[in-house]
């Protein structure tokens, strides 16, 4: 039930990541062992996505995700949910050992999904942390803590890491693409400021989940778009609401975002962020890597979910 309620339901694009970067790389058909390779790492990495996303809704005390109610609010879950997650995680190293372990790149793949996954739990405390400072001092919510969370929490897992795994796959070294792996953490960046705006103006019934953004006082890209462009009246309207769970405070600051003009700001950023990538990309020399990163960028350029 934990692994039937938590992991098949998504997307699945980083654990389909790692299979199409494999093809693409290779240059031609996987053979049945590379496939079914390529594809328990795919799973790993969508098992490690589930514990993320459980651990997450519990410190977020979120409702739904992606179209039901959170694991940890289902009945006789609860705070169990905790050792839920860690199981998850934990299981995806058992899965290495039995596949991986007489591979020459077992150590370099163990060494990766471990620091990705320390990456990603600072990025989490940055995100709490933060957002402890910001019910103190909204001021606090930057552009550049908001940068340092997103590559932190979002980027290297969801973007690099499937990719890496691939690179890994093919028996290639990791430092010799660096150039990517910039290109990568934009593209989770880019991703991340997609996902802030549809928590807040989004479709539920399309995204999956309702936001809650607002009412977690999370330091999200409307916020810190919001505070750079509000004179202090507005400013004092954002300090009063932003933060509260109540419906009246929670369209107090939609409203203000809208007098913003944020809706426009975004659709502004993402048409120059996409150019950005895409200029990022076509400079790249290695075809194969072109056609990779490609796929990833038109996978979630204009994403309703």
């Amino acid at each position: 039930m934990i692994l039937d309620y938590n992991v098949p339901r998504g997307k699945l694009n980083r654990g389909l990541a790692v299979i199409e970067t494999y093809k693409a790389l290779k240059g031609d058909e996987l053979s049945e062992e590379e496939f079914f390779l390529a594809s328990v790492l795919g799973w790993c990495l969508e098992w490690l996505q589930a514990c993320l996303l459980v651990l997450d809704d519990i410190m977020d005390n979120s409702q739904t995700r992606r179209g039901c109610i959170c694991w940890y609010r289902r009945p006789k879950v609860g705070l169990n949910a905790i050792n839920h997650g860690i199981l998850l995680k934990t299981h995806t190293h058992r899965i290495f050992k039995r596949y991986f372990r007489e591979k020459p790149y077992y150590l370099e793949l163990t060494e990766l999904c471990d620091e990705v996954g320390y990456q990603t739990s600072l990025g989490q405390m940055l995100d709490l942390v933060i957002t402890h400072e910001g019910k103190n001092d909204l001021s606090k919510y930057t552009m550049q803590a908001y940068r340092r969370i997103v590559i932190y929490k979002t980027s290297y897992y969801s973007f690099y890491l499937p990719v890496a795994c691939a690179l890994l796959l093919s028996g290639e070294e990791l430092e010799n693409y660096n150039g990517i792996k910039e290109i990568l953490i934009e593209m989770g960046v880019y991703f991340q400021v997609q996902d802030d705006y549809l928590d807040c103006f989004g479709d539920p019934e399309v995204a999956g989940k309702v936001g809650t953004d607002i009412e977690d006082y999370k330091c999200s890209w409307l916020i810190v778009q919001a505070l750079e462009l509000a004179d202090d009246y507005k400013k004092q309207i954002l300090c009063e609401n932003y933060g509260r769970s109540d419906p009246t405070s929670v369209s107090k600051v939609k409203k203000l975002y809208q007098e913003l003009d944020i809706p426009g700001i975004f659709s502004k950023h993402e048409a120059e962020s996409h150019e950005k990538l895409l200029a990022a990309i076509e400079a790249q020399s290695n075809a194969a890597m072109q056609e990779i990163l490609m796929a990833l960028l038109m996978k979630i350029y204009l994403s309703k979910k």
